[in-house]
Formats: C-alpha cells, sequence, structure tokens
C-alpha cells in the first residue's frame, strides 16, 4: 500500500477518534467544570485534559511510528525542539473560552503534516454532531455517526461574500479587512469550525491577522483544502507546518473558499 493511499484512509480514522474525544468531551459542556488557566493565560479545563488523554492514547494504538504534538501537553512540558517530516498536530478543545461560556463553537481536532504541509485531518464539533474528514476524494462530513456526504467551497459571491471573524474583533479592524480582501459581510465564530464552514459553503473567507499555533488549524487546513479551498499567508504563499524553532507558532493566515 503506498503512503498516498494511507494518509487517504487516516482520516476517517481520524474521525473515528474525534467522535470517541466528543462523547467525552460533551457531557462536561454547562457542567460547571473548574477552569484553570495556563501560563499564558488560556483557560484549559478537565475537557481539555480527558479529551487529550483520549485522542494520545487512541493515536498511539493506531499510529505507533508516528510522532504527535497536542496543546495541553505541549502547555505542560513544552514543544519538542525539532520534529520529523511526518508528525499529528492534536487540539482537543479548540475553542475553550466559548466552551467555558456555554457556547456551542468548539471543536476537536486533529491533523497529519508531512513535509510541512496538512495532508489528512478531521474535526468535530461535540454540540452539532457534526464531523468533517478527508478521504481520497475530497473533504465530506458526516453527523451523528450518519453516512459521511462530500462539501465542497464555492466560488467567491460577488456583493454577497461572507467573512468570519472572531468575537473580539472591532468594527474598526473588520472595515479595515473588508477593504483589505473585499468581502461584504461579516459573521462572528470561534475555533476552527470557521475552517469548516467555509469548506461546506457556508462562508468565504477567513483572514487572520494574529497569533494561531498549528494544532489550532492544521485539521482545518486539511478539511478545507480537501473540500477546495486553500489556506495561504496574506501575501499568497503557501503555509508552512513543523517550525520547531518558533515553537509551532503561526503567523497572520487567510483562509478562502473556491
Amino acid at each position: 500500500m503506498t503512503q498516498a493511499h494511507d494518509n487517504n484512509d487516516i482520516g476517517a480514522q481520524l474521525a473515528d477518534i474525534c467522535e470517541a474525544a466528543a462523547r467525552l468531551i460533551l457531557p462536561l459542556w454547562r457542567s460547571g467544570l473548574a477552569v484553570t488557566h495556563k501560563a499564558d493565560a488560556s483557560p484549559v479545563t478537565e475537557a481539555d485534559q480527558k479529551g487529550e488523554a483520549l485522542i494520545l492514547k487512541a493515536l498511539a494504538e493506531r499510529f505507533p511510528d508516528i510522532p504527535v504534538v497536542s496543546e495541553e501537553d505541549a502547555s505542560e512540558f513544552g514543544t519538542p525542539d525539532e520534529i520529523g517530516p511526518r508528525f499529528f498536530l492534536v487540539d482537543p478543545l479548540d475553542g475553550t473560552k466559548a466552551f467555558v461560556k456555554g457556547d456551542p463553537n468548539f471543536t476537536v481536532n486533529i491533523g497529519l503534516i508531512e513535509n510541512g504541509r496538512p495532508v489528512a485531518g478531521a474535526v468535530t464539533a461535540p454540540p452539532t454532531g457534526e464531523t468533517w474528514f478527508t478521504t481520497a476524494a475530497g473533504t465530506v462530513k458526516r453527523r451523528d455517526g450518519g453516512p459521511p456526504e462530500p462539501v465542497r467551497a464555492r466560488a467567491w459571491p460577488k456583493g454577497d461574500a461572507v467573512a468570519l471573524i472572531s468575537h473580539t474583533m472591532s468594527a474598526e479592524t473588520a472595515a479595515a479587512l473588508a477593504a483589505q480582501y473585499g468581502f461584504d459581510r461579516t459573521q462572528a465564530m470561534d475555533s476552527s469550525i470557521k475552517l469548516c464552514r467555509i469548506a461546506e459553503g457556508g462562508a468565504d473567507i477567513y483572514p487572520r491577522h494574529g497569533t494561531t499555533m498549528e494544532w489550532d488549524i492544521a485539521a482545518g487546513q486539511a478539511v478545507l483544502e480537501g473540500a477546495g479551498g486553500r489556506v495561504t499567508t496574506p501575501e499568497g504563499e503557501a503555509f508552512a507546518y513543523g517550525k520547531a524553532d518558533k515553537g509551532f507558532k503561526n503567523g497572520w493566515f487567510v483562509a478562502r473558499g473556491a
């Protein structure tokens, strides 16, 4: 079996793992669980920790030869000083702030990186039961374990292009981005689900002029690119992964539909 076939099969396996983590996390949502803070002042909960433990165990069982860089482990022990060409990036609960507030836009994410690019991935939204994942034929979506159906990013709808932005973005910043990228209206949304909504044709662009970590968007980028979209630097260059020398921090990026 070739490496390409291996990667095509991995998306479905990652989807199963994400959904298992989602089943563990969902009962903790809106349960009043304790919130602590990491060194960077970002919140962390029992849901983040339990979800990551499940994912790391499952990945170790299914893919023992592929190293993993995961958010909570990195927060506690630091990121590795170097990484090989093939590894997983895991964010067990992207959108912890939304999770803590009781908002529904949080996700479970696993992406496979090969030679600096996301080649497979899965994203699950626990509150809605939606899962997006990569296959040989492109990105598919299933809900509550049902049959997967293909999704595609849409062509830019001139005069009605939608940008997904964070809830904390100021009106002035949104207006400046609209002038730069040419979108017509905005919708506020948390977490990597923004990339998935673009992948399924529900929006058109997500400009991120700020810091993120590689595990925040790797799975979402794989999903979006499998649906015909793309993630680049603002200058249109390829977005690279495996930046161990930078602690796996991202620069600015722009996610777009077809």
